[in-house]
């Protein structure tokens, strides 16, 4: 078969196959009598064997030795190029991101791109100073998803801080994103996600912190029910209540209870949670201390009654506790 034959048939181009011939990867069998180039079968096999080689992102080099040398072993060469494509993909997927990160900056002109794409390198920096201020600078000029992305990634304290303040400023979606983020197999990134929620303002991220509530991290639970009762959800009063009983941020977890005890709505329902918890018989010892005195700041007939009843209590912690309180309640 002549050579424009053969790159009709294989869909390798005449000047392909010269310079695979040019490189000794195939060479045509034989010659017609004018000369022309004659492509045996087993020339056009290995040509498809060559293409298809190709198409795993082999160089030509290492097609050759794949073809040509009968001790070759494939596995580490494709091994090497998985590895290859995987950082190929990882650099194309951050491109990708970057391009989507600008595009929703809504840039005017090119001034505006390339301050994008100056603040979103300074994320990035290994600086915490450079990252910090990147945080602190106009937040509707950096993409909240890039923000999201920092905040989750940061360890230092302080430029933590400065993007939480730059993500309540930006709005957007930035508690939907914080609300996935909850989802990560990693505790510190759920961490910093639900501390980043606590720091938004408006009802959606309310709303991701109330189903926080029901997060199997206590951790995440505990962040959630305090920002909750900041913000004077009752949702939050049985899990600030387990706070106190597992002596996990207990004494916040009182003060939240007091907060939201300010409602003379809510206030009664505060106290009766604590007074059922001092009457399960699993409570232990402690924890009965830990609920008798965060009943010390909660208004109204149920609490008075109730700090009364323990004043009398077996537990002699218990009743001085609540004799010293009703003293104190007596005394305001």
């Amino acid at each position: 078969m002549l050579i424009g034959e053969v790159a009709r048939h294989s869909g390798v181009s005449a000047r392909m196959l010269r310079h695979y011939e040019s490189l000794g990867l195939v060479r045509p069998s034989g010659r017609t009598g004018s000369g022309y180039r004659e492509y045996s079968e087993a020339d056009i096999h290995r040509i498809f064997q060559i293409e298809s080689l190709r198409s795993l992102g082999l160089s030509l080099r290492e097609i050759g030795r794949a073809l040509d040398d009968p001790g070759f072993a494939p596995s580490a060469l494709v091994d090497d190029l998985i590895r290859r494509t995987r950082e190929r993909i990882a650099a194309e997927t951050e491109l990708l991101t970057r391009l989507n990160r600008i595009h929703a900056a809504d840039p005017a002109g090119w001034e505006d791109v390339l301050q994008v794409v100056a603040l979103l390198q300074a994320l990035g920096s290994p600086s915490a100073g450079a990252r910090q201020r990147a945080a602190l600078s106009t937040a509707a000029e950096v993409p909240v998803e890039a923000l999201v992305e920092a905040a989750l990634d940061e360890t230092e304290p302080q430029v933590a801080g400065a993007l939480r303040w730059a993500l309540a400023r930006a709005g957007g979606d930035g508690p939907a994103l914080l609300g996935r983020a909850l989802g990560s197999p990693a505790a510190a990134v759920r961490e910093r996600a639900v501390r980043a929620l606590a720091e938004l303002p408006g009802d959606e991220a309310a709303e991701e912190l109330r189903r926080a509530l029901a997060h199997p991290d206590l951790l995440v639970r505990g962040h959630a029910a305090l920002a909750l009762g900041a913000r004077g959800g009752a949702d939050a009063v049985p899990t600030l209540v387990d706070m106190v009983v597992e002596g996990r941020n207990d004494t916040d977890a009182a003060d939240a209870l007091s907060v939201l005890a300010g409602d003379p709505a809510t206030a009664d329902r505060v106290a009766t949670a604590l007074v059922d918890r001092l009457a399960h018989g699993t409570t232990r010892a402690p924890a009965r201390g830990r609920l008798t005195q965060a009943l010390a700041d909660i208004p109204g007939t149920r609490a008075s009654r109730a700090l009364v009843a323990l004043s009398h209590d077996s537990d002699r912690a218990v009743a001085l506790t609540a004799t010293y309180l009703l003293r104190l309640r007596d005394a305001r």
